[in-house]
């Protein structure tokens, strides 16, 4: 309850949504979602006001054939001036067509367990690494920014908890390497808003000059909490996902990453300053069954903003009189 007060306090602060439906959520899709429709949820989503969005992911089409058509969704979408548009990269080829598609940030990733990046990377840790920094060089050198996103951050679903030495220890090495932000990641949802809070505000004392985006997955119903308790520890900037897409092949049959409409309701109900159009991310997200060719997990388009007011039943009027007749 603690998180839920103290975020009371600090009604009006800004809040930064970033979008990575379009990445993190598709990614997992065994339908392709046509070009022109990613396009689409794209625009949509830079005319409601998100910070930033993940287009899409510069990978091998054989690996991740949702997302074979990154250049040409990059290629054709409409920017809008104050919106970054990013695209993870995996390694230097990646990053070298991201750079040739105009991506105004590279997102690297990486695990803080040793067993899942191996088992995610089919490397060590060492080598993930070695790897990257090639990448940050060569982002630097292009003047592209680079975010780093360091997955099990929060619980390894193979080693269990992971040591915040460890996570501190990438943070420090790519920091001394000019990355210009991080996001601490909840890769299956085993975060709890105790351990949320003390992550982030030891991370935000330890390097204060840092960016850092907190991104939640809803595997264990916790999401949310765990946005409020990051909050109350000084977080501002997080990631979503419409339609709360997403999951990982590590917790399988689990619920995605938050839900995009879902957190701007919340805290928009809670009077954080939140520049985002609900109502067009949610036409945005009414689209995706649609394209996915199943249900999503959003609660709110099921349900409606809390004021989304309903009829009353069709014998109302009756009922009225009667009641009033018997007054």
């Amino acid at each position: 309850m603690n998180a839920v007060r103290n975020a009371w306090q600090g009604a009006g602060r800004r809040i930064h949504m970033q979008e990575v439906g379009t990445r993190d959520g598709l990614q997992m899709e065994a339908a392709f979602v046509p070009t022109d429709d990613k396009v689409a949820l794209v625009d949509q989503l830079s005319a409601a006001g998100l910070d930033k969005i993940e287009v899409s992911a510069f990978v091998s089409p054989t690996a991740v054939p949702a997302l074979r058509d990154a250049e040409i969704v990059l290629r054709e979408i409409a920017r809008r001036p104050g919106v970054v548009y990013a695209a993870l990269v995996p390694n230097v080829r990646g990053a070298e067509r991201a750079i040739e598609s105009k991506v105004d940030e590279l997102n690297l990733v990486m695990s803080a367990s040793e067993t899942h990046n191996l088992a995610n990377l089919r490397m060590t840790r060492a080598q993930s690494f070695g790897a990257l920094a090639e990448v940050v060089a060569l982002g630097r050198s292009a003047g592209v920014a680079v975010n780093v996103s360091l997955s099990c951050v929060f619980g390894c679903p193979m080693e269990g908890e992971v040591p915040v030495d460890a996570v501190f220890d990438l943070i420090e090495r790519f920091d001394q390497r000019g990355v210009h932000g991080f996001t601490l990641c909840d890769t299956t949802g085993m975060a709890h808003p105790a351990q949320v809070a003390r992550v982030v505000a030891m991370a935000r004392v330890r390097w204060p000059h840092q960016t850092f985006t907190l991104h939640f997955h809803n595997t264990r119903g916790m999401g949310l909490a765990n946005v409020l308790a990051a909050i109350d520890a000084g977080a501002d900037r997080f990631d979503a996902s419409i339609g709360g897409l997403g999951g990982c092949p590590y917790a399988p049959g689990a619920t995605g990453n938050v839900c995009t409409e879902e957190i701007v309701h919340a805290l928009q109900c809670m009077d954080f300053h939140v520049p985002v159009d609900l109502a067009m991310v949610m036409a945005a997200a009414a689209r995706l069954p649609a394209l996915v060719g199943h249900d999503v997990p959003s609660q709110l388009l099921k349900a409606g903003r809390r004021l989304d007011l309903h009829p009353p039943p069709a014998d109302f009027a009756a009922v009225r009189e009667r009641a009033l007749a018997r007054a």
